[in-house]
């Protein structure tokens, strides 16, 4: 899709998405102490990088995350930008700089905010979990994600390529037997028929044959000349595909002064003239619009209405016969019904068994249909039915096995389009497709070992962030318990206890937790007073506010404790 234009779904789903992004920035600005024109500022700042992290994917991702630890709100927007960055930057090389700048910033801005706490290299383990998760691991996975599909996307094009070729060798190898054929029948044939036309005029215009004679000439003459332009047309449509005679525009006779008979629907009128002639009981009837047909299935129809008038003359003689020729919509319909016969049906009728079977063949090759058989109530049908337009010569076997990996194949070109998929931009019929292919366990050497490897890294990856967030989230909750004190405990110290013993009974307070502590609401600490603050194990009614306790000791005794509310 061009710079700039966007489908109308695609509109939809960026500003979907921009929404639920910047009400998730608003709502984590909020639930950290935001408040006012702050929670409006961040998310539109949001929604802004939300919609500039195609176009500038690199510089978005490192922006938000050096900002993010500063501006809380802006923490699920890395989500968001770490996958799109994963499949929007061009280059590995710049793909991984760009990460680990972004990495240094957010980690390097996490150290900054909570400088006046203690235990850095914890702030740094736990910052560095953070953008694993949130960016790092969304970015690889679309990064390979759309790797993948690109590759896929490039084989099956390759394969399409081959197919394509396999079909046009396959059809110049067709064009050339059929040329060969042509020349034969041309040359045998030809020959002979032009030999009798030849000798039966000669002996149409001697004096010494009685008029009956030069009748029964005359016919054999009309009969050669009649076969040559048939074998003629034969050839035409061997060679190349279609007929030499005009394309049916209108009835016309059975024949013109030269003996060339009427080919196509035009020549069906012929063919039903002939048959009352010979006094058997013919219906024509034409339904819908008239549409002109290829020449090839003009001809297949006028060979099932000339092969079904013959059975019937056959096996059906004296019975009445009824022609319809229909223009569907899509396709032509011709329809010979023949009623029972009078006398019953013909007693040892000589026949060759290959009439019916030729015409279901013929119709195959230009695309159509043939049915024949006994009709309902009796009387026997010949229905064909014909394309309008031209049919292909025959689809080209697929080059791979049905149960590979492109068993989705097609000749049209990928999706619809001829266009290359952009790295990072979906392309859900392709999705779909592999979505099919590994429900139902299609696999190749090929490509199956690159699902298997690439699966292998995410596994691994992810068994590591894992373990990880695991580590990470025990070492945080025994953290958390080095901060707390319980009400109980508050109350059994006494000020002017000695710090020796008070120092014992209470936690260490080396804990990340404690940054907690560190709030609006504090009272001042006694001057020259060492002070330790923890939190209270037990939830204050106010939703914004954490209850605390302080100690503070001078000369090694306990002078002051407090317990009061902060607001983080």
């Amino acid at each position: 899709m061009p710079a700039g234009e966007w489908s109308r779904r695609r509109t939809v789903g960026e500003s979907a998405l921009t929404a639920v992004v910047a009400l998730l920035a608003a709502g984590t600005e909020e639930l950290l102490g935001g408040e006012g024109w702050q929670l409006a500022a961040v998310a539109a700042a949001s929604a802004v990088l939300a919609l500039l992290r195609r176009r500038f994917p690199a510089t978005v991702l490192v922006v938000t995350a050096a900002l993010s630890p500063v501006v809380s709100g802006l923490g699920p927007l890395l989500l968001v930008l770490g996958w799109s960055a994963g499949g929007h930057i061009v280059g590995v090389g710049r793909a991984l700089y760009a990460f680990i700048a972004a990495y240094v910033l957010n980690v390097g801005a996490t150290l900054i905010v909570a400088w006046e706490h203690q235990r850095m290299l914890t702030v740094a383990f736990m910052a560095t979990l953070y953008y694993l998760g949130t960016t790092l691991a969304p970015g690889l996975a679309h990064r390979y994600w759309a790797q993948r599909r690109t590759l896929l996307h490039a084989l099956q094009e390759r394969n399409v390529r081959l197919v394509r070729e396999r079909a046009m060798i396959g059809r110049n190898a067709r064009l050339r037997e059929r040329q060969r054929i042509a020349q034969d029948m041309h040359d045998s044939l030809g020959h002979q028929l032009a030999l009798i036309a030849v000798h039966t005029g000669a002996l149409e215009v001697d004096r010494e044959l009685t008029e009956r004679q030069r009748e029964v000439v005359g016919v054999l003459r009309n009969a050669s000349v009649t076969a040559m332009h048939e074998l003629r047309e034969v050839v035409g449509i061997l060679r190349d595909g279609t007929e030499a005679a005009d394309p049916d525009t209108g009835p016309v006779g059975t024949g013109d002064e030269s003996g060339r008979a009427a080919r196509g629907i035009a020549g069906i009128e012929g063919l039903v003239d002939s048959a009352r002639a010979a006094g058997t009981p013919v219906t024509l009837r034409r339904i819908g619009d008239e549409r002109p047909l290829e020449p090839a299935a003009g001809h297949a129809a006028y060979r099932m209405a000339q092969e079904a008038l013959t059975n019937a003359y056959k096996y059906a003689p004296g019975a009445a016969i009824s022609v319809e020729l229909r223009y569907e919509p899509d396709t032509f319909v011709v329809e010979i019904f023949n009623e029972e016969p009078p006398a019953g049906p013909a007693q040892h009728v000589v026949s060759g068994g290959q009439g019916l079977a030729g015409l279901e063949e013929r119709a195959r090759l230009v695309g159509g249909m043939c049915h024949a058989g006994p009709a309902d109530g009796g009387g026997f049908r010949v229905a064909g039915m014909l394309p309008y337009g031209s049919a292909p010569t025959g689809e080209a076997a697929p080059l791979v096995d049905a149960a590979d990996d492109f068993r989705q194949q097609s000749t049209k070109p990928f999706g619809g389009k001829s266009r290359p998929v952009p790295v990072g931009e979906p392309d859900w019929s392709f999705t779909e497709r592999e979505l099919a292919m590994a429900l139902h366990g299609g696999k190749t050497r090929s490509t199956g070992g690159s699902i298997a490897l690439g699966c292998g890294i995410a596994f691994a990856a992810l068994v590591v962030l894992v373990v990880a967030a695991g580590l990470g989230l025990y070492y945080f909750v025994g953290s958390v318990q080095d901060a707390m004190v319980e009400p109980a405990k508050y109350e059994s110290i006494e000020v002017g206890m000695a710090e020796k013993d008070v120092r014992p009974m209470l936690p260490d307070g080396d804990s990340l937790a404690t940054m907690a502590t560190a709030g609006e609401g504090a009272p001042p600490e006694p001057k020259g007073a060492a002070c330790l603050t923890f939190l209270s194990t037990e939830m204050s009614d106010d939703f914004d506010t954490e209850p605390v306790f302080r100690f503070c000791f001078k000369d090694g005794k306990l002078i002051e404790k407090k317990a009061y509310e902060v607001r983080p």
